[in-house]
């Protein structure tokens, strides 16, 4: 397993608990927002080994609640069905952040989670815009991990990251009616974050533009009254 690294404590990745993230290498994605992209490859060592990390939990039973695994995409590694498996049966919550696009992988881990946030890249139409992979390879996955979100009884949250250079505020509107549409009760936005070597960063007024329109948070918490920004 290739473990990209690890952050020893958190508040805000897995709502109501105190969390451990532990980030994998790895994303067959190439989202243009992606605010880890030295993630994205699957390349090299890893920097830390799952001994390591599981010592490490070991040593915080009671002290934290959970574990989030993070990435890169999480599920693109089979290992983590053992690995989230080991963490359940130490005493922690687990969560997952992923895009959805290993729906197979999520419905073997199902049982062992508590709390999934599963990203919305744009529309279906557009996903290929925004995740550089062809619609027909992507929306099927991501919508069956939907599907098996919404039966699972397990508490999950959807969300878009708001990237100005290629959503608009219809876009976001579309979104969150079909989300709602087909049963989903927790939506987040999340500001488009640059990074180190971001080629064509937009502006601070244009990533603020969508948290800063009336009429769209309006619009949006008459979906969702407990939207989350971030």
């Amino acid at each position: 397993m290739k473990i990209a690294g690890l952050v020893s404590f958190t508040t805000i990745d897995f709502p109501g608990r105190l969390a451990a993230v532990v980030f994998l290498k790895g994303c067959p994605l190439r989202c243009p927002f992606c605010h880890n992209p030295d993630l994205q490859s699957f390349e090299g060592e890893g920097l830390k080994t799952w001994d390591e990390i599981l010592s490490f939990l070991q040593a915080r039973i009671k002290r934290l609640d959970g574990v989030v695994f993070s990435g890169g995409e999480p599920l693109m590694q089979p290992e983590i069905v053992s690995v989230i498996h080991q963490v359940k049966e130490v005493g922690f919550e687990v969560a997952v952040h992923t895009s959805g696009i290993y729906d197979e992988r999520l419905k073997e881990v199902l049982a062992d989670l508590s709390w999934v946030g599963l990203d919305i890249k744009s529309a279906w139409c557009t996903y290929n815009k925004l995740s550089g992979l062809p619609n027909e390879k992507l929306v099927p996955h991501v919508q069956k991990s939907l599907e098996l979100l919404l039966v699972s009884g397990i508490e999950f949250e959807c969300r878009t990251t708001c990237d100005p250079r290629y959503l608009t505020k219809q876009d976001i509107l579309a979104i969150a009616h079909d989300l709602k549409t087909l049963g989903v009760q927790n939506y987040a936005l999340q500001k488009y974050r640059t990074f180190e070597g971001d080629q064509n960063p937009p502006s601070d007024e244009a990533i603020n533009s969508f948290f800063a329109d009336a009429d769209l948070m309006t619009q949006l918490k008459s979906y969702y009254p407990n939207l989350i920004c971030r």
